[in-house]
């Protein structure tokens, strides 16, 4: 069995305190949090802790907090040459500090507290300094997942971009069309089998093949329509800006 501690307990930490429970393979020997209240309801009170001296010595060390924090949190750790680990898609691996060894233990998904999640299904991308210590976190990650990536630091910047653009931005392009709904007295969840729809065609087509709509069929009147239809100045540019990117894509083709 694998020792595991984690120090955080936001989404990830949260998650990952789930999925490591539904596991014989790994033992969570303890949480880290500055908020001990939020993980009441997860782990017995006696593996929650407080201070950075009580973290005992275990296989591997997952740190779980916000980019920014990291480094910070890496330098608190007083163990030393133990395998350290952040959770985060754009944070060099060389940010952890350097008197323990360091990988990353990234899982390429969106977390909310209150959603729950299989984690069999979500991707895990893996990078650590030596073979031996790589293999501690493939054995780790497949106690939880199905889906492992030996992807590089470089490669993994490149994934977080491209995951913010297809996750991020698109829940962003979510709101904006539910603001329409509400504002012309519409329910969103009419807007659902088609969002759901489009998802599932890119499971079997590329993105190019996928793409439809007035700017994919360079429907000029139509486009002039739905920007004068639009009120508010920053969803027009949106707008635009978009429509600009699926003509100039189809030009290329």
């Amino acid at each position: 069995m694998i020792q595991v501690s984690i120090i955080g307990s936001g989404n990830v930490a949260q998650h990952l305190i789930q999925a490591f429970a539904k596991t014989t393979e790994i033992e969570l020997v303890q949480v880290f949090s500055r908020k001990p209240e939020l993980l009441f309801s997860l782990v017995p009170n006696h593996k929650i802790i407080s201070d950075y001296n009580l973290l005992k010595a275990v296989d591997l060390i997952i740190i779980a907090v916000s980019d920014d924090a990291i480094a910070i949190v890496s330098a608190q750790i007083t163990l030393k040459n133990q395998l350290v680990v952040h959770t985060s898609g754009s944070v060099s691996m060389d940010a952890l500090n350097s008197k323990n060894r360091h990988g990353v233990f990234y899982p390429l998904q969106t977390f909310s507290v209150s959603k729950e999640i299989d984690f069999k299904l979500i991707p895990i991308c893996l990078e650590a300094t030596t073979r031996k210590d790589y293999q501690i976190l493939e054995k780790v990650a497949k106690s939880i997942s199905d889906v492992t990536y030996n992807i590089n630091s470089e490669q993994r910047k490149a994934l977080h971009v491209a995951a913010v653009f297809v996750s991020n931005f698109v829940n962003h392009l979510y709101q904006i069309g539910n603001e329409l709904c509400l504002e012309n007295d519409l329910s969103f969840d009419i807007l659902k089998p088609l969002i759901t729809e489009t998802a599932n065609k890119i499971q079997t087509l590329s993105p190019t093949q996928a793409q439809t709509g007035p700017a994919k069929r360079n429907d000029t009147q139509t486009i002039k329509a739905h920007l004068s239809f639009l009120t508010n100045d920053n969803q027009k540019e949106i707008y635009k800006l978009l429509t600009k990117s699926i003509l100039d894509n189809g030009k290329k083709l």
